[in-house]
């Protein structure tokens, strides 16, 4: 395999050892990728995803993250958008300086460690590329969201129900206020906010201001 440029694009070779003419070469700055150009490209990042996130990303050994300032860390990786992508190799390298959230001392957020299940779960969803919205686009997501849906409704006691999933607290919190201001004032649906009387929205002092953003 041959990686050269020509200084503006990136071109990749599969085949003999023997330099490619530029008639063999692929660009890696197209949108489409040919299969076999993509399905290598996978290949790869799969192994830097084994290697970086998996391997060294949970070993108390390796260090969480290598720690820089913002400036040196926005020199470095140099992400200006230009008329021209980056080659697939330095995409690639991009992972080194993330992160690993995975790490045995990341101590944060709301997660840590990794659940193999789950990352896998994840890999499939985003190959099969489903949206959730109709039976006919995923008969087999929409089948298993009900049954989550339906195990977590019986946690509260409920038979019946729905549901709806959320990325995070922020998006809950609107939701819940959006349900409890539809469950008080049902006309909202046909009249529009501007028909309803003043709404207001009691916390704490202590969340008013020193709650978190979520």
């Amino acid at each position: 395999m041959f990686v050269l440029s020509d200084g503006a694009r990136v071109y990749i070779h599969y085949g003999t050892t023997t330099e490619p003419s530029p008639n063999d070469l692929l660009c890696l700055n197209e949108p489409l990728l040919d299969h076999r150009q993509g399905q290598h490209f996978l290949t790869q990042a799969f192994k830097v995803i084994m290697e970086e996130v998996l391997c060294k990303g949970t070993d108390i050994n390796e260090k969480v993250c290598e720690w820089r300032d913002p400036e040196e860390l926005a020199a470095l990786l140099d992400l200006e958008l230009r008329e021209n992508g980056e080659s697939q190799h330095q995409l690639l390298q991009r992972v080194r300086d993330v992160a690993k959230t995975n790490h045995p001392r990341f101590f944060n957020q709301l997660f840590a460690g990794v659940d193999y299940h789950a990352l896998t779960g994840r890999f499939f969803t985003e190959a099969l590329n489903t949206s959730q919205y109709t039976y006919e686009v995923t008969p087999v997501f929409v089948l298993m969201e009900d049954e989550v849906l339906a195990k977590l409704r019986s946690l509260f006691g409920w038979t019946e129900g729905d549901g709806i999933f959320c990325p995070g607290g922020s998006v809950s919190n609107m939701y819940a206020m959006n349900v409890a201001r539809y469950h008080t004032f049902p006309e909202v649906k046909l009249k529009g906010l501007w028909a309803l009387p003043p709404l207001a929205v009691f916390t704490s002092q202590e969340v008013g201001e020193n709650g978190h953003y979520g």
